[in-house]
């Protein structure tokens, strides 16, 4: 890699954290360092939203993404995924969203304190906390991927746990001071220099293409977008078959974006209800138009690469993008797409270390202690355990070094544990009025528990003699939901009437 590259790299790394301390430095309460007082704008919440839940996962997997494990090609199937996405958030947008500015809620969890008491507000949130901490760990080893291939070709050997505590140390600087506006507006800066940096990588590769390349992509199933195979084999272990990605897909994306305090601050910090409508159904058009691009990119990497499958490329998925990325495009645009993607994992590492501190201090602090401190001290509270959960991080993130399956699904398949449990909690509290605290509660619990064991070690012999697959994961969250259900609404028969005895004041901010 040109010295050029390694500069731009440098600059806009360190560039980053500066603009994060510049925009969000004046925080004068803890509803500004957590939710930006409402006062958003709905688009920048929208470009934060997608670049929150994109990270390196997204940009260097996707690509990798187009070919199959077996051999074959996956072709653009993947993207029916994002077409349950747009559904998913449709249905979060009117259903949820309303109940979430109903008072001075800063939490998702919040619903659950005020449906059902604080003991169940905190066992969500210690299911986010954890479900978190994994899956950002995952995230950070995905970022450490692309910069450890760019040090190798340098000559310098690192490990991915020293590069995951520098970009831990990077990210803690304006996550730490600036808060939600700086972790948004930094957002919006990474996406729009990563999708431009996709966008300059499809026009070099577009010169490098063989004639009649896209002939031959639609004849070997490249542009496949629709997966029919009915099999109820293949719909439940193939993440791609169309009922499992887009039934699947939405009700995953109901939990991610519903019940999870990572994205659910985000449209808490828009200024109504109708900005935070238009910002969570326009992620989920914008991010169908991002798998659409990235995808492209494989399908033309595909063909740069001399149409061959993985296997005859002797090469992993996720490295296929990250390869070209440093050995072929031009100086400078090498640098700055590879700082844009390091870069996003930082603004997804910012954005959970700033959702982590609100859920730690609003639904643990306030509601277990009981107290209502002076604004001050929960701004420093969170400030605090901002960094708290910084070291920790870097402790999880350095934990990570199995690449055996693309580094997006992996990153997927750890939210199976807790999300159907969220989110059938949430749908207990609305739709079981007989459903009391300890109810919600052993249902939360069952469904983790058993959800677990789906994820581990149930294995599906697909034919006599064949290696046992897994459950699809867009299938965990909705097995979650159905188990929480049915454990919490058998459990709600014991009451003969609604339960009234749940606290209903206001969240604190």
């Amino acid at each position: 890699m040109h010295p050029v590259d390694l500069a731009i790299i440098v600059v806009y790394l360190a560039a980053m954290p500066a603009i994060g301390v510049l925009v969000g430095r004046r925080q004068r309460s803890a509803a500004d360092y957590f939710i930006g007082e409402r006062s958003l704008p709905w688009w920048a919440v929208c470009f934060s939203i997608v670049a929150t839940e994109t990270s390196t996962l997204t940009v260097i997997s996707t690509p990798g993404l187009i070919w199959a494990a077996s051999g074959n090609y996956n072709g653009l199937t993947y993207l029916q995924l994002p077409f349950g996405y747009i559904i998913g958030r449709t249905l979060v947008s009117f259903v949820l969203l309303p109940r979430y500015f109903k008072g001075q809620q800063t939490t998702a969890y919040a619903f659950l304190g005020q449906r059902f008491g604080s003991a169940m507000q905190g066992v969500s949130s210690v299911a986010f906390i954890v479900t978190r901490l994994l899956a950002e760990g995952v995230r950070l080893f995905a970022g450490a991927i692309p910069i450890q291939v760019i040090l190798k070709h340098f000559g310098l050997h690192t490990s991915y746990w020293q590069i995951v505590v520098v970009l831990t140390a990077l990210t803690v600087i304006y996550a730490l001071v600036g808060g939600i506006k700086a972790v948004v507006w930094v957002d919006v800066i990474q996406l729009s220099v990563y999708i431009g940096g996709a966008i300059i990588a499809m026009i070099v590769l577009a010169g490098k293409l063989p004639d009649g390349w896209t002939s031959r992509a639609a004849d070997a199933g490249i542009f496949r977008l629709f997966d029919f195979n009915f099999d109820p084999l293949h719909l439940l272990t193939s993440q791609y078959a169309f009922v499992a990605a887009v039934v699947g897909g939405a009700i995953f994306t109901m939990a991610s974006h519903g019940t999870d305090q990572l994205i659910v601050q985000r449209f808490l910090a828009c200024r109504s209800v109708a900005d935070g409508r238009k910002a969570l159904i326009g992620s989920g058009i914008a991010v169908t138009i991002q798998f659409a691009l990235f995808l492209l990119v494989g399908a033309m990497l595909w063909a740069h690469n001399g149409f061959r499958t993985l296997r005859e490329l002797g090469v992993k998925g996720d490295d296929v993008f990250t390869n070209f990325i440093t050995s072929e495009l031009p100086v400078g645009v090498a640098g700055l797409l590879i700082a844009a993607i390091l870069a996003s994992t930082m603004g997804a590492l910012a954005s959970a270390l700033n959702a982590l501190s609100n859920s730690t201090v609003a639904d643990l602090y306030q509601r277990f202690t009981k107290r209502a401190p002076e604004d001050s001290k929960l701004l420093r509270h969170g400030r605090i355990w901002t960094l708290v959960w910084a070291v920790v991080f870097a402790v999880f993130g350095s934990l990570f070094s199995n690449r055996n399956n693309p580094v997006i699904e992996q990153g997927l398949s750890i939210t199976g544990y807790t999300y159907g449990a969220m989110l059938g909690a949430f749908f207990l509290g609305m739709w079981v009025k007989r459903a009391r605290q300890l109810d919600a509660i052993i249902a939360f619990v069952v469904t983790v528990a058993v959800m677990a064991v789906v994820v581990l070690a149930v294995k599906i012999p697909p034919a006599p003699g064949a290696k046992p697959v897994v459950l699809a994961f867009p299938w965990y969250t909705l097995l979650g939901v159905l188990i929480t259900l049915v454990v919490g609404g058998a459990l709600s028969l014991r009451h003969r009437t609604a339960d009234t005895t749940a606290p209903k004041e206001p969240e604190p901010v």
